[in-house]
């Protein structure tokens, strides 16, 4: 059978396996603390569990309505009217899907044409810019400061242009720990006021902020939420990230073209599993006490540190701590991660994963999602370093 050739080209040409599936894969092999990957390393409520099975028994197997199961986006809008007090129609404007990263892809697919921009702010998940080149637009850079990782937002105006079709943000931010303020919406709101830019919140950690703070959304805001997709996580919020389950809500404009893509695509999700989750949040305490419950873990990893030659950055929400190690090796941040994984046995992020070009800043990320015997284990070994 002959071969063929003909415009094999990657339209992807620079992209290769996650670095969360690299590092994780290296931790397995040198059965290293696997502190590198963002999920947890305990199990979700049994309750939870038991909610799935009722409804796989009950005969809730087959397919859902393709926006979602309606008790679960009813649960969605009543959470989102109680928090941030926007009242999102379940019928139109909320569509749950299987994750965040599919959410996030799908918003991208419905909307970016070749030759549109979208601005990405640096360090940025790694998702974001391989959706929006695979449909043809253009990732304009701007960076987040080093080493607070502050929005300049001076800098995003002057990096929109007529082409500017999107503008990325992630409040709590992956990788960075940073959380936006409302003086950073307001300063959103305006520079975007006027013009047809959509924001695409990513708003996966919207439960792990710390300190006392609140977190700020678009849906919060009166503008942004009339321009604005916002994606979530019940990965994040229940401790099933293996799930894959997540929702995005918007206006019912943008959320139309959402849902062209989406039918398409998976059409649905897990029918028992939305169920499960809509019983669930029934109980607003099982989502409104992750703050205390992460910020403890976060407290316990920073404490442990402290006693190490690493520099803890500011960690105010998510479930990651980044450190600077220029006290312990002058070697780049992917090169570190690798020799502390393979000679040490704890493994971490490199942060220039993020970056389309590596910054030169010596910086790990460690995911604190964990045990207090796993986070015991590893920081016992750093402390050594």
């Amino acid at each position: 059978m002959p071969h063929y050739n003909r415009s094999l080209a990657s339209k992807l040409p620079n992209v290769g396996t996650t670095i969360f599936t690299v590092m994780s894969r290296l931790a397995q092999e040198h059965n290293a603390v696997n502190l590198s990957q963002g999920f947890p390393d305990f199990d979700c409520d049994p309750h939870l569990q038991e909610l799935v099975t009722k409804y796989m028994k009950a005969g809730k197997n087959q397919y859902p309505p393709m926006a979602g199961v309606p008790e679960l986006r009813d649960a969605i809008a009543q959470k989102i009217a109680a928090l941030c007090g926007t009242a999102y129609d379940p019928e139109t404007e909320i569509t749950v899907t299987p994750g965040a990263t599919y959410a996030i892809y799908t918003a991208i697919a419905a909307l970016v044409r070749p030759g549109d921009e979208v601005i990405v702010l640096e360090p940025a998940y790694d998702s974001y810019v391989p959706a929006i080149e695979v449909h043809g637009g253009t990732a304009v850079y701007v960076a987040l400061s080093f080493p607070d990782y502050r929005c300049d937002w001076e800098a995003v105006q002057r990096a929109i242009t007529p082409r500017t079709r999107m503008i990325i943000i992630n409040t709590p931010n992956n990788p960075t720990s940073s959380v936006f303020s409302a003086a950073d919406m307001d300063a959103l709101a305006r520079i975007t006021r006027g013009t047809a830019i959509v924001i695409l919140s990513d708003e996966v950690y919207e439960h792990l902020v710390y300190d006392g703070a609140r977190h700020e959304s678009v849906t919060r805001h009166p503008d942004l939420s009339q321009r604005s997709f916002a994606v979530y996580s019940f990965g994040k919020s229940y401790h099933v990230t293996g799930w894959k389950m997540g929702y995005c809500v918007a206006p019912a404009n943008l959320m139309a073209e959402f849902r062209k893509v989406h039918q398409f695509n998976v059409f649905t999700c897990m029918s028992p599993v939305q169920y499960a989750l809509a019983e669930f949040m029934q109980d607003p305490q099982r989502y409104l006490g992750l703050a205390r419950f992460y910020q403890e873990k976060r407290d316990y990893f920073r404490d442990r540190l402290r006693e190490s030659r690493f520099t803890l950055l500011p960690s105010n929400g998510t479930f990651f701590q980044s450190v600077r190690y220029e006290a312990i090796s002058d070697e780049p941040d992917s090169e570190f991660a690798m020799r502390l994984t393979r000679e040490h046995g704890v493994a971490a992020i490199p942060l220039s994963a993020f970056y389309h070009q590596p910054p030169g800043h010596k910086v790990l990320r460690f995911c604190f999602a964990k045990t207090e015997q796993t986070l015991y284990k590893g920081t016992e070994i750093l402390r050594r370093l």
